[in-house]
């Protein structure tokens, strides 16, 4: 069958290749992969910045950003051949640490954790793959294709559990939201606090094109400049981008008792000015917070597939901005400036 694989940490070795049908040992579901949905750690493992292939192996199997058929299932699985699903990214480790054994595997402490596509387990580019059926989510037949929105969302959802259980120290009423960055992830994130009844404000660079229209169809507000310009003592701010000035900007402009979640990946090698002290200072005065949020675990897929039901399908469906065939994967990395979510289609 053919596999999209890349050799971890060496750039321009991702192919398109004939690899053999899946192993049993992986799990006793066997799935034909649909879509697999294209993001930055895609095209940074293709640059040779990190990766990690299965160990005794050369190359690694990409795609972690999933939807596929079932095909086969043994009995009281819970899955029916011809049911939609998507496969969880990350496998708890084998020891297993403390958050592992109860199964929030994305707070792993040891960082022995696999990843699918990612890290020691190859991923979902492959025309079949086979897996245990507690790594499956089912998607709703009515979202189709658009199941392959299911993995960032899932980012997503976990963000706003975090959001709320910090937020609920306290008497939590929030009304404002910043979101920083239109991208998947950013654009996810607007969805899911438009769902919750806020007002969301979204900042990114671009001035027309589909990111503004989105936003626009959300009934969220579009800006261009900096935080404070955008919305006055936000309750909360989802940063998306992982750009060190927006950051401390976040940081420095959340409304008092208010929860400032990180989800971007910043890359390093950058230095800005920044007044610490202020910074501290105010965090401190106000009761504010900043917390990471990176991954998560079953409980996040499925109330992003509870998002994704509620959500308007025509709204989504302008979230996949292109499709290109397994056969032209090269494509889908190349990124066009108005990119949303591109999707590699494995099965047509």
């Amino acid at each position: 069958m053919k596999a999209l694989t890349v050799v971890p940490m060496q750039a321009g070795s991702a192919r398109l290749d004939d690899v053999p049908e899946p192993p049993e040992s992986d799990g006793p579901v066997l799935v034909e992969t649909l879509a697999v949905g294209v993001c930055g750690t895609d095209a940074e493992i293709v640059s040779g910045a990190y990766g990690w292939a299965p160990r005794g192996r050369e190359r690694l199997v990409l795609g972690h950003e999933s939807l596929g058929r079932v095909k086969e299932t043994p009995p009281g699985a819970g899955l029916s051949v011809g049911d939609l699903v998507v496969g969880i990214v990350r496998r708890p480790d084998p020891v297993p640490c403390a958050n592992c054994g109860v199964g929030e595997w994305d707070f792993c402490s040891n960082g022995r954790y696999t990843e699918r596509g990612i890290k020691e387990h190859d991923g979902y580019c492959s025309e079949r793959y086979r897996i245990e059926p507690e790594y499956l989510v089912k998607v709703s037949p009515a979202l189709g294709t658009l199941g392959v929105l299911l993995e960032p969302t899932s980012v997503v959802a976990k963000a706003w559990e975090q959001i709320e259980r910090i937020g609920g120290r306290a008497h939590w009423a929030p009304t404002r939201v910043v979101v920083t960055g239109a991208g998947p992830i950013g654009l996810l994130a607007a969805l899911l606090g438009v769902q919750r009844g806020l007002e969301v404000h979204v900042i990114d660079q671009m001035t027309t094109g589909l990111k503004p229209d989105l936003v626009a169809a959300l009934g969220a507000s579009y800006h261009t400049g900096s935080i404070e310009s955008a919305c006055d003592s936000p309750d909360v701010i989802v940063e998306c981008t992982g750009v060190g000035s927006l950051v401390f900007d976040a940081a420095e402009h959340v409304g008092p008792g208010g929860v400032v979640c990180l989800t971007g990946v910043s890359s390093g090698g950058r230095s800005i000015d920044v007044d610490a002290g202020l910074v501290n200072r105010s965090m401190v005065l106000e009761n504010e917070v900043v917390v990471g949020s990176v991954n998560a675990n079953r409980r996040h897929y499925e109330a992003a597939a509870e998002a994704l039901a509620k959500a308007d399908p025509a709204w989504l469906s302008r979230l996949v901005s292109r499709k290109v065939p397994l056969e032209s994967w090269a494509q889908a990395l190349d990124r066009k400036p108005d990119d949303v979510k591109v999707v590699i289609e494995v099965a047509r």
